[in-house]
């Protein structure tokens, strides 16, 4: 009797323990595929472009006319995940401006069109590496009894 209700009472506890409300990261521009469709092409300019968005997450390497805008937001799975952090929302906006800084080109992509990338898991060996680990040791405590002559 006096297990039964001990399991019970640690049952209670870890249910109460539980959090009801999901933890969303935010990272970026909030609600991006709203504030998108406040834009439109060959009206909007650069400042009225900050004035919806704020400054931009990143601008063009070779071209400051093009903007960059990211929303990413993760959450914490659920039992099937165990826990662990998973992409909820990854939305980004690609705006181009003309030389009068006039919006000439949008694109927004969601997490549904990103490509998945695979890189390559070989790995180059160098002749630095090829040294043993024997070798590494001794050379540094010589290294260290140079150090102390001096």
């Amino acid at each position: 009797m006096k297990n039964y209700i001990l399991i019970i009472l640690a049952l209670l506890i870890l249910l109460a323990s539980c959090k009801q409300n999901q933890v969303i990261n935010t990272h970026g521009v909030s609600y991006l595929n709203k504030r998108e469709k406040l834009i439109t092409v060959n009206e909007t300019n650069k400042n009225d472009t900050v004035k919806v968005f704020g400054q931009p997450s990143t601008k063009g390497m070779t071209n400051d006319n093009v903007w960059i805008y990211i929303e990413r937001t993760r959450t914490r799975g659920k039992l099937k995940k165990l826990g662990r952090n998973y992409l909820l929302k990854n939305n980004i906006l690609v705006l181009e401006f003309d030389k009068y800084g006039i919006l000439k080109e949008k694109n927004f992509y969601t997490k549904d069109e990103m490509n998945e990338i695979s890189f390559a898991k070989a790995e180059t060996e160098n002749e630095i590496t090829k040294e043993n680990f024997i070798y590494n040791f001794l050379s540094s405590v010589r290294q260290k009894m140079l150090t102390k002559r001096k």
